[in-house]
């Protein structure tokens, strides 16, 4: 992992995750039809490091698309938080409901409602997190944390410290 003085940011996040952490995102980023702006940001990011025009890029097979985002160690912020964004609402609604449940914000689904009117606490904070550790791989929860994190610093920004230090509940 990078120096934790480092600050937090989307590109900081997509560096440190996995390999399969990547493939994952850049499945769900792929599938999703609601990241077409972003895609076509992907498919102009992919084709200048591969040395490609837009068109060839374009037409990939879908996997091979994945492959090449997944293995990209930087790429555009409005592509890597759209992506966080498809990956967390097509692969772990139970954990982004059990984690606004677990603070009593109001949500649709995992989908915060409007704004948060009051900002949680550090201490409501932990133990949200701590609880959502306890139900979910703490690879998944960390992820989920740090990328609140860093897309609203405001609300979110005591949940980077936080996910670093969460570990695996003892089985």
């Amino acid at each position: 992992m990078a120096t934790e003085d480092a600050p937090l940011t989307l590109a900081r996040v997509w560096r440190e995750m996995t390999g399969a952490q990547r493939t994952a995102v850049a499945e769900a980023f792929w599938q999703d039809d609601d990241s077409m702006t972003q895609q076509v940001e992907a498919i102009t990011h992919l084709a200048k490091h591969l040395h490609f025009r837009p068109q060839s890029v374009l037409g990939l097979p879908v996997e091979r698309k994945v492959k090449q985002m997944s293995q990209q160690t930087r790429l555009p912020d409005t592509v890597i938080g759209r992506a966080l964004v498809a990956y967390h609402l097509a692969e772990c609604r139970p954990m982004l409901t059990a984690f606004l449940d677990e603070l009593g914000i109001a949500h649709e689904d995992g989908l915060i409602a409007d704004s948060v009117n009051e900002v949680p606490g550090p201490d409501r904070l932990q133990a949200a997190a701590s609880a959502l550790a306890a139900q979910f791989p703490v690879d998944r929860v960390q992820l989920y944390l740090r990328t609140l994190a860093v897309q609203d610093p405001d609300t979110w920004g005591a949940l980077g410290p936080i996910s670093a230090a969460l570990t695996a509940p003892a089985a």
